[in-house]
């Protein structure tokens, strides 16, 4: 499943969508396109499968009751493996890239609170108490088979190497953070496209009002 597949289905698909669903599977696909040009360039090609991957789930919601940004995620997750009746999500988790997810979920470097202690902000203390507990909820709902919960906690992790990346807090190409970035893009490079699908695939959901709509 790949940009080309999913943007001849939209083709045809697209007049039939809600505008809310087929502006967010266009602007999506235009990012995938994107990233699957970048196949020489990993960094560019996780910035853009995380772009896509934004413009897919983001909704135009209120301030007064915005979610983070993490739990915005977990939420349009837990849609997601509700109407992915194939189980094609679950095999994602469990079958492909367990192995990767697992070393993904015990990386300090991908954890938020590691960095919050090199900035001052925590004890050292306190942010190993927090990856400690972290990892327990990880490791508890890879026990459990809990896809979203792991999913989501492995979707945290890379939500903390995008704001490296997009804030300038790593260099192009660096040597120190090639694992991380590897990882990441081979997981959002089969999420990604499969998020799309799923989207088309119940076009009858209320997905949200994009966010910044086309205005004449």
């Amino acid at each position: 499943m790949n940009y080309e597949s999913l943007k001849a289905r939209h083709r045809t698909e697209r007049q039939q969508h809600h505008p809310n669903l087929a502006l967010r599977v266009h602007r999506a696909l235009s990012w995938l396109n994107r990233a699957e040009q970048m196949e020489a360039d990993p960094d560019g090609r996780f910035i853009f499968l995380w772009i896509a991957f934004n413009a897919a789930y983001a909704t135009e919601i209120d301030e007064r009751y915005r979610l983070s940004e993490q739990g915005t995620f977990q939420a349009f997750l837990q849609k997601l493996v509700d109407l992915d009746r194939q189980g094609r999500i679950d095999d994602l988790v469990w079958k492909e890239f367990p192995g990767s997810i697992r070393v993904l979920l015990d990386n300090k470097y991908v954890f938020q609170d590691f960095w919050n202690f090199h900035n001052g902000s925590i004890s050292e203390e306190e942010w190993k108490r927090r990856f400690a507990a972290a990892r327990t909820a990880a490791h508890k709902a890879l026990g459990a088979r809990d896809t979203v919960t792991v999913l989501g906690i492995a979707l945290s992790r890379i939500y903390t190497l995008r704001n490296q990346l997009m804030h300038g807090g790593a260099t192009w190409g660096s040597s120190v953070n090639r694992e991380q970035i590897r990882d990441c893009v081979n997981l959002m490079g089969k999420l990604v496209p499969l998020v799309i699908e799923t989207m088309m695939d119940h076009p009858e959901t209320l997905w949200g009002d994009a966010c910044y709509p086309v205005v004449e």
